[in-house]
């Protein structure tokens, strides 16, 4: 595309959900919350975005709305935005660089108690619903959430104190 304007929605989702599911996947981690959020950025994208504005104008938009949809994820979940999206982010469908997160993430895990870990490995690491990491752990599903919401506070409390 050029700085030319798109010709349509579907011309606008083709060029940019690629970019945009990989920020989404680099930033939550899994498939299911990846593909969730690059929907609801453009759900969000859609009513307000006109399809007149130049193909810079479009990708400016949808990065600021994935930086919204993003901190609202990690709101939710946290308490608190936990990620940031830079300004001049690549918007190239050429694969990145392999991540450290993995290590990263398997290291945060050992320092977690066990049904901290065993819910945040359910969940995320093997995509099962809060229903069936509850059924597996063999507790309620209001405990699975209770567990899953902790978990994830002190995994980022963990993280942050050890970058500092």
């Amino acid at each position: 595309m050029t700085d030319a304007a798109y010709p349509s929605w579907d011309a606008v989702y083709r060029d940019n959900a690629t970019w945009v599911y990989r920020l989404m996947y680099g930033k939550v981690g899994n498939r299911p919350d990846a593909e969730d959020l690059t929907a609801e950025v453009f759900m969000t994208a859609l009513r307000p975005l006109r399809v007149s504005a130049s193909v810079p104008e479009v990708r400016k938009y949808l990065r600021m709305t994935a930086r919204s949809v993003l901190a609202s994820y990690w709101r939710e979940r946290m308490g608190h935005e936990v990620t940031s999206i830079p300004e001049d982010m690549p918007e190239s469908d050429e694969p990145e660089e392999l991540s450290d997160a993995p290590e990263k993430v398997r290291r945060l895990l050992t320092y977690l108690p066990d049904n901290y870990r065993r819910i945040l490995e359910l969940r995320f690491l093997q995509a099962y619903s809060v229903r069936d990491a509850a059924a597996q752990m063999g507790v309620s599903i209001a405990n699975a959430k209770v567990l899953q919401y902790r978990a994830l506070r002190f995994a980022a409390q963990t993280a942050a104190e050890e970058t500092t």
